[in-house]
């Protein structure tokens, strides 16, 4: 079932529209924000705000804002010796060849979503299937609950899997809501995907380098 307007996932709008010409603030401190900036979880309002510097700073410390803010993340792992077999993919009950998984703090449950031309599906995901997925792998214990996903990628048989911040997941459901054509996405959702991915992987260090002591 596709998210209606009002219960789509946090920031998701954002994305879903090409960025209006004038600049972009931060919605804390009201300064003006460059490409690239960071990026907070309103926890309360479900909803990525823009950030500057100080500010994301300043929300990455225990306590900021009562724990309303959190600071989305600017890490990228990857896992290279885990490995998904379509069994497993299969468990997620996932339609398309993309999607990304997360924990949803205020629910206390797990989220699965995956772009689609009218925007984000999302699927409450059982344990079982988060289980199956990620057996084995260190992925699932560092993934830092509302402000980082796991995305993943089956294509021609090869699965990929990264943990990554949570906006640049709603970044990629605006880009293929945008370039979309046919049934299947067509060739330039298809070049657009290629490129993402080929970004993510090229930002992701191994798991092991985070998890080594």
């Amino acid at each position: 079932m596709t998210a209606s307007p009002e219960t789509r996932p946090p920031g998701l709008r954002r994305f879903l529209t090409e960025r209006p010409a004038r600049p972009e603030r931060c919605e804390l401190c009201a300064v003006t924000v460059a490409a690239g900036h960071r990026h907070l979880v309103d926890t309360e309002a479900r909803a990525l705000v823009c950030a500057c510097g100080p500010c994301a700073l300043l929300m990455e410390q225990p306590g900021a804002a009562a724990g309303r803010f959190r600071t989305v993340p600017a890490r990228y792992l990857t896992d290279p010796a885990h490995r998904i077999d379509e069994s497993a993919w299969d468990a997620l009950q996932i339609p398309v060849g993309v999607a990304f998984l997360f924990r949803n703090a205020a629910l206390d449950r797990l989220v699965a979503l995956y772009p689609s031309p009218a925007g984000a599906t999302e699927s409450e995901l059982e344990p079982a299937a988060w289980t199956a997925v990620l057996d084995g792998s260190p992925l699932a214990a560092l993934l830092e609950p509302d402000v980082e996903a796991l995305l993943l990628r089956r294509t021609g048989g090869r699965f990929e899997c990264h943990l990554v911040p949570i906006d640049i997941c709603y970044e990629l459901v605006g880009r293929m809501r945008l370039s979309w054509q046919g049934f299947d996405g067509g060739a330039e959702a298809r070049a657009a995907l290629d490129t993402f991915f080929a970004d993510v992987a090229r930002r992701a260090r191994p798991v092991d380098e985070a998890v080594r002591p």
